[in-house]
């Protein structure tokens, strides 16, 4: 090899035996290295979990937090590490979402998240963290349509009969949701806007609950949030259900009509919760955490409780559940744009 050239073009170039060799022991070091990194990760996703898992979320007193505590327990019977439920409230989950995405890759700290969460709240201001780099879906853990409640003073008791309402009315009708560019307040928006009506919205970012004590008392006149938050409130009396904003009546609450069928044709509103990991999270242990998941929403008890709250189950792999974050991401942008005079109330 020594002194011979290999043409390239016009350019011959030399090769000596000492530049071959050097290059070799880099490629077989390169190599070696690979292996070794390939080797720790499997090593790493063979022992997984060894240790407690963190489930975090970023609404206190909410469905989400509600829905956390019960997978959080299943995980652990599963696992036989405990997982903790952490609370992070603020700025619409972002403060969640970025302490997750910000977290080591190694399947320990998870994010259980709203649709909204990563994708209406990037739309409406800056955020740490990118939708769909930072994060590796697990799997979404139910679908829902919202649930619109008035307070028994206001006298409505479909959506119609409350567009009615909110037009012959001098005061403006108010509602709560849990924060300035979620779902629910999404939802509002865009009721407001097909229905030709104006209403008041009043935020609750701290504490899903303290929105839920305000409507029962009277303080505010609606509520939009999940079926999980407030159907048990509908079923003793304290609230009356107005509309579900899904495409079709909700299993919990059968004698529910839609807002689309009773007042807004068209309309309808649909979210998800799901489970996220960091970015770069390895295959293999996203791979775990999804079957533990699949095992957890096909038990009998799993399916009853989503029955009796309205939610519906839904399976999909982490590249469905991947494909169904970048369409949401894009559709609450479209929405955002479309509707944004009305975001900032």
């Amino acid at each position: 090899m020594s002194g011979r050239a290999i043409s390239s073009g016009n350019a011959p170039q030399r090769i000596t035996q000492a530049a071959f060799a050097g290059a070799r022991r880099m490629f077989v070091t390169s190599a070696c290295m690979l292996v070794l990194v390939h080797a720790g990760a499997a090593t790493a996703a063979e022992s997984y979990p060894s240790k407690p898992i963190r489930l975090v979320h970023g609404y206190p007193g909410s469905s989400t937090e509600a829905n956390a505590r019960y997978i959080g327990s299943k995980l652990t019977e599963l696992t036989g590490q405990q997982v903790l439920v952490d609370a992070r409230a603020g700025a619409t989950g972002t403060i969640a979402a970025e302490h997750v995405a910000k977290s080591a890759p190694d399947g320990y700290t998870l994010l259980i998240t709203p649709s909204s969460a990563l994708g209406s709240a990037p739309h409406l201001r800056k955020v740490p963290f990118n939708t769909l780099r930072d994060f590796a879906p697990i799997a979404p853990v139910a679908t829902f349509g919202y649930l619109l409640a008035a307070h028994p003073n206001v006298p409505a008791k479909n959506a119609k009969e409350l567009i009615a309402l909110a037009k012959s009315r001098r005061v403006v009708l108010s509602y709560g949701t849990t924060a300035v560019g979620s779902a629910y307040h999404l939802a509002g928006v865009l009721f407001s806007s097909m229905a030709g009506i104006e209403m008041l919205h009043v935020p609750y970012p701290q504490s899903g609950s303290a929105a839920l004590v305000d409507l029962i008392s009277g303080r505010i006149d609606l509520g939009l949030n999940s079926p999980v938050f407030l159907l048990p409130h509908v079923r003793d009396g304290k609230l009356r259900a107005i509309g579900v904003t899904s495409p079709r009546r909700i299993q919990a609450a059968p004698d529910v009509p839609t807002i689309a069928e009773s007042g807004v044709p068209g309309f309808q509103m649909v979210g998800w919760q799901g489970i996220v990991a960091p970015g770069k999270t390895p295959p293999e242990i996203i791979a775990q955490l999804h079957a533990a998941l699949q095992k957890i929403l096909a038990m009998p008890d799993t399916r009853k409780r989503w029955d009796d709250l309205g939610l519906e189950l839904v399976s999909a792999t982490p590249e469905q559940f991947a494909a169904t974050l970048a369409a949401d991401y894009e559709r609450y942008g479209k929405l955002i744009q479309k509707i944004g005079s009305g975001i900032a109330q």
